[in-house]
């Protein structure tokens, strides 16, 4: 074992206060001792880990455009099953991909898709801020109902984002991939275990990862984690596996909060607990939120049964 491995992989990078990036790439690499060769899409996490002459990362890095990581992390794995039929490669080499949502859900989505589909050996890292953060707050096919947005703004005519979320994860599980999750930065335990099961795992693997944006969903730095653990606790961003077609829970609220709690944590969403029909409103999106859940432990249920 090459002995640059079991030292830090990932050191500060030039983040906001209170952001989760950091977090984000620290738990991942630290999930496996073997070499790991990363790719990165234009992002957050890319602008801020380096920023010329430095760089926050300690493992072979390559920084790809906003909407190719699936094809760059394609070509990694291709390369590293060539050189070790060479026998230039003696060891495991881990391919890991990191993106933002901007970069998965939309722009990044084709080639995302293809390196799926071809059964490529790479893990896929969606840290999910629900906007084009990087930009200056663009709405996403990640961006949540009601959210406001530069490209989504609140005003007389509109309340915001007028129209769910893409549910990315039921879009990856049609390609037949051996594992896809979601995670969350404020449940720590059960994202590492997470990502050590996918790294065991031969073929391309996808975890989703919660990751709040405190600049432009203007919340106090010292809550990230609360705020993160509030998107879990609402069942907005419910915790669960998908192995092998299956389904099932890592982690379910004993008793789920309402929504207007996580919802009124942040500023992308004051105008609507500002309206005459923000009851009316709030009714919409719990039960939007609702019947995603609702889907979900069906299917979870029924998978339990089989």
């Amino acid at each position: 074992m090459n002995k640059t491995y079991k030292k830090q992989k990932f050191t500060a990078a030039t983040t906001c206060a209170g952001c989760p990036i950091g977090v984000v790439a620290r738990t991942v690499l630290n999930a496996t001792d073997d070499p790991i060769v990363v790719t990165n899409a234009t992002g957050c996490m890319e602008v801020t880990s380096t920023i010329y002459p430095n760089t926050s990362w300690k493992v072979p890095y390559i920084h790809s455009v906003f909407g190719n990581a699936g094809a760059t992390a394609s070509g990694i794995e291709a390369a590293v099953k060539s050189l070790s039929k060479q026998g230039k490669v003696d060891e495991k080499v881990k391919v890991i991909a990191f993106a933002g949502d901007g970069g998965t859900y939309d722009i990044g989505f084709q080639a995302l898709s293809g390196a799926l589909e071809r059964g490529h050996d790479f893990l896929y890292v969606c840290y999910d801020n629900g906007a084009y953060m990087n930009t200056g707050n663009q709405r996403s096919g990640a961006t949540p109902l009601g959210a406001s947005t530069q490209t989504t703004p609140f005003g007389k005519e509109a309340f915001g984002k007028q129209t769910r979320r893409k549910d990315i994860m039921t879009i990856v599980a049609g390609h037949h991939v051996p594992y896809a999750a979601t995670a969350n930065i404020g449940f720590l335990e059960d994202f590492k275990a997470k990502v050590k099961k996918a790294l065991a795992i031969k073929g391309p693997k996808f975890i989703l990862v919660f990751s709040p944006c405190v600049a432009l969903w203007k919340f106090p730095p010292a809550k990230t984690f609360e705020v993160a653990k509030l998107g879990t606790e609402t069942n907005f961003w419910p915790l669960y596996e998908i192995e092998n077609g299956h389904y099932k829970f890592s982690y379910e609220p004993k008793k789920r909060k309402p929504i207007e709690e996580f919802y009124g944590t942040q500023g992308r969403f004051k105008h609507i607990f500002k309206r005459d029909d923000k009851e009316a409103l709030l009714q919409k999106i719990q039960k939007e939120i609702d019947d995603d859940f609702a889907r979900i432990k069906a299917t979870v249920e029924s998978h339990q049964k089989v």
